[in-house]
């Protein structure tokens, strides 16, 4: 049977009857082959031969004996087929030096350092490839394409069983299209997964045996780690972006123009990379801010070559470019992030330039290729034509709320394929890093290695796949559930990036009643099985962190709607519920920097307090369908430095958000992508707050706020208060005028740094109304 895979025809298939010169590798639970390494071949090649003997036992239920070159020979002979070894009529070669036993000729010089071959000749079946991997994925691609062998994740396998084993021809050549493949999910760095789901990125533990990995020397973000500023801004802050004639460390960037910097910064790369003999890619990119410099000489680069990308690119060159007489085998890594994101005009990466495309911007409720994400595409097909080693960073996973459904599984294949169809080289798929649990992270790590192992393959099937071995017969329960999920995410719209929060529309309570359906149905499905039924529960886990986070507003349209509550009544026992099950799963976070369950546990401790608010100021008399109220409770989630949900009497639910006045952050942004917003479309809106202050003096500005256009990166409009005017600590409306909203605005809330006069800002909720004519 003839297969297309990547690039490279495939000739692979596991037959059921044995044909005339097929291979039998086990008969009746007994071996009849022998496995056959070379002496010298390494411990990648080693690890390969026994990994192959394992699972051929765990599949066949037969015990592979294992030679040497020479042992081989020796033995050969003894048998009644001329050069075999008595009662193993068939050998398999691992590695090169094997592989010439059956092909003289055979050569990995085209191969290195990942393709491979799986051939049969004759009596023999050649797995080897070129080093250092290209054994190991020999023969774990065999398991997997040949046999059948699926590993899931770090515990869970499908080995298939069979009392024989039994091969037609095959004659498979493979060399895989990215040549660094990082799947940044928690579980996914364990090492025999890594390996077996032919991984290599930085972060996957892989010892020598498991072939290695990429190794970076410093991964990202490493402007200040090559440069401190501690240590060079007071003597040299010409070398640091200049903003508004002013040189800056705080929030800015290096001066990429500046010679004696670029100098410096060469010498300590040098330094490290000394240090580090195993690297193979060196990172030289921007901190994870804007403030790129705006001095005239950097300005002029800029402007000649239509962006910020210009300067940086000719700064890496240079840099790739020193380094490359020492450290021939390293390449300079830098980014296509945010303000450097456009592919400059006319300079062009060196050889040894990796330039990182990040999406980080895009939406994930749609194919990159779709319109919504054009300007991304167009970056990416800008770089796919100037850029030889193009890599990607992208997001699969919400950063914001881990454990929140997040329906992009329908866009990871044609993604994937995407990027490879533009000349990308490698893809670095972030996920939830920090914590076991995400929600379907296991599905999104094993379905990502699968593609960036082999970009034609077919992403849908590969979830049907993933979901039948899993699950078991629970799967198509659970397909149901990510069915309504994803067609939610559909029909709302929603931009779904990888920071959403927890109040988006397509997370509503009708569809997460209807998916909380098909998850019981799926937990009945299992029958006794415990393992499977912890599986299910753990898919369960991402309906009640939306039911905790948004209690009291589900609570409130249930009352209107009546029906069915799908959960407990009680919000405790449905968090102990949760608890219990996160803890088995060792979830150690709910996002990716606040360690522990701080939000959870506030949310649940707060609704103990809360009482049922009045309607809004204004909207007392206003029909129910022409306001809406935003409460507290239904907030994004805020960074704990910038603010937290507290008590207060004074608030209209007996909670508001409390900001102390020890930084500017715009710690509250509320989404405007509710149902309400899209039901008034084009109509003129008017909206308000309602905030107090602490106040210990009456000088200077006490908070600012206003509206977004994220779509558009504009203001709609803003207002900052001072500390007179908040003089009396109550709660004030503050009226942000009328206008048109849309989807992609958001609502927001700053203090100022002035704690000589003000402690902290309280937001208690936001309201909405229509108005018949747009103004202030």
């Amino acid at each position: 049977m003839r297969v297309k895979t990547g690039i490279i025809l495939v000739v692979a298939f596991l037959g059921g009857q044995r044909a005339a010169g097929a291979l039998s590798i086990v008969e009746a639970t007994q071996a009849r082959a022998v496995i056959v390494v070379g002496e010298s071949e390494g411990a990648a090649v080693d690890h390969a031969a026994a990994e192959l003997a394992e699972f051929l036992r765990q599949i066949g239920g037969a015990q592979i004996p294992r030679r040497g070159i020479e042992q081989a020979a020796a033995n050969a002979g003894s048998g009644p087929v001329s050069g075999r070894e008595n009662g193993y009529p068939c050998r398999l070669l691992i590695g090169p030096q094997a592989a010439r036993l059956a092909d003289p000729d055979f050569s990995v010089e085209a191969l290195a350092p990942e393709g491979l071959v799986i051939r049969t000749v004759g009596q023999d079946l050649i797995l080897a490839g070129g080093p250092p991997r290209g054994t190991l994925y020999a023969v774990y691609t065999f398991l997997q394409d040949v046999l059948g062998c699926r590993w899931w994740d770090s515990q869970a396998s499908t080995i298939p069983a069979r009392p024989a084993i039994r091969l037609d021809d095959l004659d498979v050549r493979y060399i895989p299209p990215l040549e660094y493949r990082e799947t940044f999910w928690y579980d996914a760095f364990d090492s025999d997964w890594s390996v077996r789901n032919r991984c290599n990125g930085q972060t996957h533990r892989l010892d020598a045996a498991r072939g290695g990995r990429h190794v970076y020397q410093g991964f990202v973000h490493t402007f200040y780690s090559l440069i401190p500023p501690d240590r060079y801004f007071p003597e040299h802050p010409e070398w640091f972006s200049e903003i508004a004639g002013k040189r800056v460390r705080e929030q800015a960037q290096l001066c990429l123009t500046n010679e004696s910097m670029r100098r410096e910064l060469i010498q300590n790369l040098k330094e490290r990379l000394r240090a580090n003999p195993g690297a193979t890619i060196a990172s030289v990119s921007q901190n994870d801010c804007h403030g790129n410099c705006q001095c005239a000489a950097c300005r002029a680069l800029d402007e000649l070559e239509g962006g910020p990308s210009g300067s940086l690119l000719h700064f890496v060159n240079v840099v790739a470019e020193a380094i490359e007489p020492e450290f021939p085998r390293v390449a300079i890594s830098t980014l296509a992030y945010q303000y450097t994101r456009r592919p400059p005009k006319v300079v062009r990466p060196r050889a040894n330039v990796i330039v990182r495309l990040c999406s980080i911007e895009c939406s994930f409720s749609t194919p990159l290729a779709a319109e919504r994400n054009r300007d991304f595409a167009a970056d990416l097909e800008g770089w796919s034509r100037i850029c030889d080693r193009l890599y990607i960073w992208d997001y699969t996973t919400n950063f914001r709320h881990h454990l929140l459904p997040h329906p992009n599984l329908g866009v990871l294949g044609p993604n994937v394929r995407f990027f490879a169809d533009h000349n990308v080289k490698g893809l670095f798929e972030q996920g939830a890093y920090t914590t076991n649990g995400a929600e379907m992270a296991e599905l999104r790590a094993w379905v990502l290695a699968q593609m960036m192992w082999d970009p034609r393959r077919d992403g849908e099937k590969l979830i049907e796949e993933f979901l039948a071995g899993y699950y078991g017969p629970a799967a198509g329960d659970i397909r149901q559930y990510l069915d309504v999920i994803h067609e939610a995410v559909a029909a709302s719209g929603d931009h779904l990036g990888c920071f959403s929060g927890h109040t988006a529309k397509f997370l509503s309570f009708e569809v997460l009643r209807r998916g909380w359906g098909h998850l019981l149905a799926a937990e009945q499905a299992v029958g006794r099985d415990e393992a499977l039924r912890f599986r299910v529960q753990c898919a369960q886990l991402p309906v009640l962190y939306a039911f905790l986070m948004r209690w009291g507003e589900f609570r409130d349209e249930h009352r209107r709607r009546g029906g069915p509550w799908p959960v407990s009544d009680s919000i405790g026992q449905v968090y102990e519920q949760f608890r219990q099950v996160a803890r088995k799963k060792n979830v150690t976070r709910l996002n990716e920097h606040e360690a522990g369950f701080a939000v959870l546990d506030q949310r649940v401790a707060h609704e103990a307090a809360r009482k049922t608010a009045g309607p809004s100021p204004s909207c007392a008399d206003r029909p129910a369908g022409d306001w809406t109220d935003l409460q507290d409770d239904g907030f994004p989630s805020v960074n704990p430095a910038w603010g937290a949900l507290a008590p207060d009497e004074m608030a209209s639910d007996g909670m508001a958000l409390r900001m102390p006045a020890t930084h500017h952050e715009w710690a509250l942004q509320q989404p405007l992508d509710i149902d309400w917003i899209a039901a008034s479309a084009g109509q003129p809106v008017r909206c308000a707050l309602s905030v107090r202050c602490e106040i210990s003096g009456v000088e200077g500005d006490a908070f600012s706020c206003g509206i977004w256009d994220r779509q558009n990166k504009r203001s709609v409009v803003a207002r900052r208060l001072t500390a007179r005017e908040m003089a009396d600590g109550a709660y004030h409306t503050i009226d942000l005028g009328g206008h048109v909203l849309t989807d992609r605005m958001c609502v927001w809330v700053a203090p100022v740094i002035n704690e000589a006069n003000v402690k902290a800002v309280w937001v208690d909720r936001i309201w909405l109304w229509k108005e018949d004519v747009p103004g202030q």
